[in-house]
């Protein structure tokens, strides 16, 4: 079995980033503009995903449509399950913040001990697959209630809060690049800053003046990211496919 991650490039982040903008402002749009609640938004998300997460699993090669749509999924279901938690049944943020890092780490942990390596360069069996998305869920979930502890429970707002997770993403590209800080800790931990940095932003451009936002709502927010997210990965597809070509004839 081929590699089923893409490589790690500037459109990996770009789209990564939009994607989990997309994931709290869609989150949002079916809860509240389609009237399905956070309990019937779940389920919906929840099935989708699974049907997804069974197509990328049973895939042989990293395809990017399915890839690609599989983490917007996650990011929607990941936002879903915190807010559940603190909605529906009363949990903290700092509560919240403080189970999925546990889960996160222990997700890890028993990666890494099953594995031996948190590498996401040989993500070419099933098992490590499980454990690459289950980390992936736990960050867009982490990442969510971390974004909203500081933008909400902190009170620093949208715009703050997105400068300070862009700044940390910065240092830690810094002590990467410049100081030779480990490749796989440095992946990690900016695509856990990511989703609190993408939810800022997305909150900044949907949410009212009032509430502190540009007032460009979930809808416009949610297709605007969507359609950049659609055009960027047809472009990484097309470009895929002409250097696949001629390897496959050889």
């Amino acid at each position: 079995m081929l590699n089923k991650v893409p490589e790690v490039t500037i459109f990996f982040w770009v789209i990564k980033i939009m994607a989990t903008t997309v994931g709290e402002t869609a989150a949002d749009f079916l809860n509240v503009n389609m009237h399905l609640g956070l309990t019937g938004t779940s389920i919906v998300m929840g099935v989708v995903l699974l049907g997804f997460l069974l197509v990328q699993l049973r895939a042989g090669k990293y395809i990017p449509w399915i890839y690609w749509a599989t983490v917007v999924l996650l990011s929607i279901f990941g936002t879903l399950l915190t807010d559940n938690l603190v909605d529906n049944f009363g949990v903290s943020l700092q509560a919240t913040t403080a189970v999925f890092s546990a889960a996160l780490a222990a997700t890890f942990v028993s990666w890494y001990i099953s594995e031996k390596t948190l590498s996401i360069h040989t993500i070419c069996t099933t098992r490590r697959e499980l454990f690459y998305w289950a980390a992936i869920l736990f960050t867009f979930a982490l990442g969510t209630a971390a974004g909203d502890l500081a933008a909400e429970g902190l009170q620093l707002g949208y715009a703050a809060s997105a400068l300070i997770f862009g700044a940390l993403i910065g240092l830690v590209a810094l002590a990467h690049y410049a100081f030779g800080a480990n490749a796989i800790a440095a992946f990690w931990i900016a695509y856990i800053l990511t989703r609190p940095f993408g939810a800022s932003c997305g909150d900044f451009l949907s949410q009212s003046p009032d509430s502190g936002g540009l007032g460009l709502g979930t809808v416009g927010t949610s297709a605007l990211f969507l359609g950049t997210i659609f055009a960027l990965v047809s472009y990484l597809t097309v470009k895929r496919n002409k250097v696949s070509v001629p390897q496959e004839e050889v």
